[in-house]
C-alpha cells in the first residue's frame, strides 16, 4: 500500500444533494487515514445554517477558501473572510451562514470515536 492518498473532493458524493443552498463532499472515508477527516462544504448565497452541532471529542479547524459569511461560536457571531482559519473545541457548539456571494469552507477533523461524535443541536441559529 502507497503512503499517500489522492483524493479529489469534487469527484466525491454531494452528501447533502436535495438540501436548497448546500453542497457537503466528506474525504475521511476515502483518504484511508486513521486520524483525519477532511470535508468540503459551500453555501450558496445567504444560507444559514440554523442546525449547530457540537463533538464529544473531535476537535475540529475550518478554513475559508473563498465567499465570506459568518460562523455563530457558543454565543459569538464572527465574520468570516477568505483564509480565515477557525479552531473549534469539540463542546462548543458552531453553525455557518453564507454572505452574499456565497461561501466554501475545508474543515478538517482529528480523530473521532468509532460511527462518530457529532450532537446535533436543533434550532440553533434561528435569530
Amino acid at each position: 500500500m502507497a503512503g499517500y492518498t489522492i483524493v479529489n473532493m469534487n469527484e466525491l458524493d454531494d452528501s447533502a444533494a436535495g438540501r436548497d443552498g448546500v453542497e457537503a463532499r466528506f474525504g475521511r472515508k476515502h483518504l484511508d487515514s486513521e486520524h483525519l477527516g477532511v470535508s468540503v462544504f459551500r453555501y450558496g448565497p445567504g444560507h444559514r445554517n440554523t442546525l449547530g452541532h457540537r463533538h464529544r471529542e473531535q476537535e475540529e479547524a475550518y478554513l475559508v477558501t473563498s465567499g465570506s459569511g459568518r460562523i455563530k461560536l457558543g454565543d459569538d457571531i464572527i465574520d468570516l473572510n477568505p483564509w480565515d482559519l477557525v479552531r473549534i473545541a469539540p463542546s462548543t457548539v458552531r453553525a455557518l451562514e453564507a454572505g452574499p456571494d456565497g461561501l466554501e469552507v475545508v474543515a478538517i477533523g482529528s480523530d473521532r470515536p468509532e460511527g462518530g461524535d457529532g450532537e446535533t443541536v436543533e434550532d440553533w441559529w434561528t435569530d
